[in-house]
């Protein structure tokens, strides 16, 4: 278990500033990258990630797995090379390196399972949300902050259409829809977005009702990422932590919370059903 306080975002919320020295890894591993002849494409498809998670690993704003320093340092021939730029990746200041690790893990995630009570989960908030959010967040954001934090997400969003096989739950507490965040019309594209993305093959969302007396989502929101080897990893936070859990047994209650709520909540029917008709009394 790893613990991270005063990160300075969070996966419903904010989303991580570009550290220097993962911008220098980037620039030595795409320097490397060049020099091997390789191009963008034919090198994701080595290994084995896509083109749009190793151009963001040569920005800068994708922490690198160690299993995939030692791969990128096998295929690009320069194994002690990347050792030694890794060394060198900083977690301070507010820079959210573990972000940029929880959402290394996202990416190359076979199911992402996600429980929030707080607000919609960032990979389902339609624009309007997401400014709505921030608009809200204290202290205060620039207008420059803000934007900045807009397009983050909605950059991470590509997720949903870039990983049609991986299997994505959601469960999405009532209250949330209810509270109407920004007002009628931002709660409007909200529950539209909502309806789109659970057309989508691979995704599944369900809503929890707001009466249900046998709930263990009591102890706070859970997020759990399965690895294409099928290791689960966990992600818990409070307004002043942030914990990646790795260990097993940890990890194991969690998968427990969230299948007893998964089976509490509204059947993906059901809440589709209960979703047209919060958008039909707007």
């Amino acid at each position: 278990m790893v613990n991270i306080e005063d990160a300075g975002a969070e996966i419903g919320g904010g989303e991580p500033e570009v550290s220097e020295s993962l911008k220098t890894f980037g620039a030595v591993h795409k320097a490397l990258r060049e020099a091997a002849g390789l191009t963008q494409e034919e090198y994701a498809e080595i290994v084995d990630y896509s083109v749009h998670a190793i151009a963001k690993l040569e920005q800068g704003r994708r922490y690198p797995q160690p299993k995939f320093i030692l791969l990128a340092g096998e295929v690009l021939g320069a194994p002690k090379v990347l050792r030694a730029a890794a060394r060198n990746l900083t977690r301070k200041q507010g820079l959210a390196s573990w972000f940029q690790q929880w959402a290394g893990i996202e990416e190359e995630a076979v199911s992402l399972y996600t429980y929030e009570c707080r607000v919609v989960p960032g990979l389902l908030q339609p624009e309007a949300y997401i400014r709505a959010i921030f608009e809200r967040r204290l202290p205060p954001l620039t207008e420059e902050q803000i934007e900045r934090q807009v397009q983050a997400r909605l950059e991470r969003q590509r997720l949903l259409t870039e990983a049609p096989n991986t299997a994505f739950s959601f469960i999405i507490e009532q209250a949330l829809l209810e509270r109407r965040l920004g007002g009628v019309a931002v709660t409007r594209a909200l529950i539209d977005h909502l309806l789109d993305q659970s057309s989508r093959r691979n995704v599944e969302i369900q809503v929890m009702p707001l009466v249900q007396h046998d709930h263990p989502g009591f102890e706070g929101l859970v997020y759990l990422a399965e690895s294409p080897d099928h290791q689960w990893f966990g992600y818990i936070e409070s307004q002043d932590s942030s914990v990646l859990v790795a260990d097993p047994k940890q990890v194991s209650s969690m998968l427990q919370r969230y299948g007893k709520m998964r089976s509490q909540a509204l059947n993906c029917q059901d809440t589709t059903d209960l979703l047209e008709q919060m958008r039909g009394a707007l």
